[in-house]
């Protein structure tokens, strides 16, 4: 006769975790929504915007006006990296993500509610709200990115961050797709003055079926391994931002110069190109000729090219995870150097080469974007994680983003041609590169370990 024995010692607990689809779902609608809205106001910033809340300017003034409002959500980034930082390095990951995605939700929401500034008693009021509003969506927008990176790396299996940091930089050509299909379908159902009256809005306010989705999947998740861990070695930093300023400036600086071409491109390949693109050949108003593209025709074009967006962003994490995000990236750099010099004859060949330049553009932007939800954070320890990755990814967006659309549309005036603004953009890619030639390699640090700054 035989018994079993059975240990008197409790069992340990399986801890909870966050399942891939979760992560995936959690981190993918959250900037999805947040480039889904970039998108929507960066369309209606070069197509109906000026007129709107800028009627009395002439046309490249209103268009400027139009873009330095656009710009006050990249001043603002900063900001929202450091209070939202605060709160996620401070109370937690999810926490932290549900904040940011409701203030950049109700933002986007109320910009779909504007009056135009020829409302009676809105001529001051309107570009008044439009600017507040732009400065709350980018306060959401600063906390957003670095927790939803956060969120997939820090529930990466070991030797796949890179490949499940893919997931939250997914949101940005899922993003421009979605809004600009929206835009597609209102132009080809309204006629021109529906769409300038009321159509413009529908996009903005449709961004709230997408928040509460972001909200019911958010909501569901636990804390990252890597945050319980600096919780339950009572390294929790009092004070985020003075304590990753403190230990790890040269690190922000590493980060927010390494994003700079990156940035630079993303925002001059979706912003730029659409008002080039559609400009007309022989303007009357004092604008900078441009291609003469109708407005359907060229979007479709660039839908066409953010498909390589999102191909190329998935690509991305395997190469990263295979040769390193340092070599990898100096090779993407390079490539967007050289890039920027080929401006002029891909623009002037014809549908075929503008078409090239998008894929082309896109494909550099998957291949650079990719890597960058692994690499900014590998920079900082748990403590300041959040912190650091945002302030670092949002600092570049000044650099890089807040001035790029304002300054190309100098360049392409002062030029006559878009020769100028190519040239800018190899400028931003060499910075980037000596950079990213400074910074060691980041694939194989303690990633869950280093809890303390």
């Amino acid at each position: 006769m035989t018994s079993s024995v059975t240990s008197g010692a409790p069992s340990t607990p399986t801890p909870a975790v966050n399942s891939r689809g979760r992560v995936i779902v959690a981190s993918l609608v959250g900037t999805s929504i947040e480039f889904y809205d970039f998108y929507a106001y960066a369309t209606a910033a070069s197509l109906v915007f000026p007129a709107l809340f800028f009627p009395n300017q002439d046309g490249t003034t209103a268009l400027l006006a139009s873009f330095a409002a656009f710009g006050v959500a990249f001043v603002a980034r900063p900001l929202g990296s450091v209070l939202f930082g605060h709160f996620g390095d401070r109370v937690g990951r999810k926490t932290t993500l549900v904040a940011s995605l409701l203030t950049m939700g109700i933002a986007t929401v109320v910009i779909g509610l504007i009056p135009a500034a020829s409302t009676p008693g809105w001529a001051v009021l309107a570009p008044l709200v439009l600017v507040l509003c732009r400065f709350c969506q980018g306060l959401g927008l600063g906390g957003e990115w670095g927790g939803a990176a956060l969120l997939a790396t820090e529930n990466a299996p070991a030797g796949k961050r890179a490949i499940w940091g893919t997931f939250p930089q997914l949101g940005a050509p899922i993003g421009f797709i979605l809004a600009n299909l929206v835009f597609i379908g209102l132009s080809q159902a309204l006629t021109d003055a529906q769409f300038t009256s009321w159509g413009w809005r529908v996009p903005f306010l449709a961004s709230s079926v997408l928040v509460i989705v972001g909200l019911w999947v958010r909501l569901k998740l636990i804390e990252t391994p890597a945050f319980t861990k600096v919780v339950e070695a009572e390294a929790v930093a009092k004070v985020p931002v003075a304590e990753v300023f403190r230990t790890s400036w040269r690190k922000i600086v590493s980060g927010t110069f390494i994003m700079l071409a990156t940035y630079g491109l993303f925002y001059l390949m979706t912003t730029f190109t659409l008002n080039y693109g559609v400009a007309a050949t022989s303007p009357t108003d004092g604008s900078p000729a441009g291609l003469g593209y109708e407005k359907i025709d060229f979007l479709w074009m660039l839908i066409v090219g953010c498909v390589f967006f999102g191909l190329f962003t998935l690509a991305s994490g395997p190469l990263a995870e295979k040769y390193g995000r340092r070599p990898m990236l100096l090779v993407v750099t390079g490539g967007i150097g050289v890039f920027g010099l080929l401006f002029v004859p891909l623009f002037a060949g014809g549908t075929v080469g503008v078409q090239s330049l998008l894929i082309l553009g896109f494909t550099l932007m998957g291949l650079t974007f990719g890597p960058m939800a692994a690499l900014l954070p590998e920079l900082f320890p748990a403590n300041v994680r959040y912190t650091g990755a945002s302030v670092s990814y949002n600092l570049a967006s000044i650099l890089g983003a807040a001035v790029a659309p304002f300054v190309a549309v100098w360049l392409w005036e002062a030029a006559e041609s878009p020769v100028l603004v190519g040239v800018y953009l190899t400028v931003m890619a060499a910075i980037t590169f000596v950079a990213l030639w400074l910074q060691k390699e980041t694939r194989d640090i303690d990633f869950s370990g280093d809890i303390r700054a």
